[in-house]
């Protein structure tokens, strides 16, 4: 990590970044398969790098392309 803490992201504004609802980001957590995130006490938080490799990692480049994402 860099000298600067760097800003996590609360859920709904990991929701906004990855063009998915809150409810999907929560169901994720539960059954796994989305971004690593990190608990402060009760709250989430999701790293903007750790959600940015979610997002790459799911690029597909047709419909039939199954990927290496479960």
């Amino acid at each position: 990590m860099s000298a600067e803490l760097r800003r996590m992201l609360q859920v709904d504004e990991a929701a906004k970044v990855a063009g998915v609802s809150v409810s999907t980001l929560n169901k994720l957590r539960l059954t796994g398969g989305g971004p690593m995130f990190a608990k402060i006490g009760k709250r989430v938080v999701y790293d903007p790098s750790d959600l940015g490799m979610w997002l790459d990692s799911r690029k597909r480049s047709s419909t039939s392309d199954a990927g290496r994402a479960a």
